[in-house]
């Protein structure tokens, strides 16, 4: 389990993990399995860890009034799964995160967090997922305010072609903001071309 991390690490940093930085991960990574539909972060608690997911998938999302389910983001093997704000400032989330998959995943505390984070190659990570991170709202925001459905179905298959094979299209209408007939027009066009 710890060799995913330690393996996802070495490929975004400069230089390859040490053998004392090695084992501070281990020290405060905590394996943590979930079965399918069970919440790693119910929406009004706290956001107390932090995961790297190893194995599986999951999805955060937020419930509307009328019940229905507005996911916000899909994680697959190789994400960090959290609610950055909640676990940042200690606010309770607006989110549920949930697997999606039997999921194994590596967990961080808030305390664990500080150790790691604190480590100057865990630094030169953070200053990568934080530019990625900010790259992908932006182009996220901007697809939603001015791309038709069908472009942003393109843009998703064109970043990120796993998610149509690991999410039923019911998800991944959510996660674009349309509805799964669109998703069904889209592909009978796309398949008639």
């Amino acid at each position: 389990m710890y060799n995913s991390l330690i393996e996802y690490i070495n490929s975004r940093v400069s230089r390859p993990l040490a053998a004392n930085e090695i084992n501070i991960l281990k020290n405060n990574f905590v394996p943590h399995k979930l079965k399918k539909r069970q919440i790693f972060l119910q929406e009004g608690d706290v956001s107390n860890h932090i995961g790297f997911l190893v194995k599986g998938s999951m999805k955060k999302y937020s419930t509307d009034t009328k019940g229905t389910e507005h996911i916000m983001s899909l994680y697959i093997e190789g994400w960090w799964v959290v609610d950055r704000e909640s676990f940042a400032k200690l606010t309770p989330s607006s989110f549920n995160i949930e697997a999606c998959e039997a999921t194994d995943l590596l967990i961080l505390t808030k305390k664990a967090a500080e150790e790691v984070f604190s480590l100057p190659i865990m630094s030169e990570l953070i200053r990568q997922l934080d530019e990625n991170y900010s790259f992908a709202s932006q182009k996220r925001i901007n697809a939603a305010i001015s791309m038709t459905a069908e472009e942003r179905y393109n843009m998703l298959i064109d970043n990120y072609p796993e998610f149509v094979q690991r999410f039923p299209q019911r998800m991944i209408a959510s996660y674009l903001g349309i509805t799964q007939e669109t998703i069904s027009r889209i592909r009978s066009r796309a398949v008639k071309k």
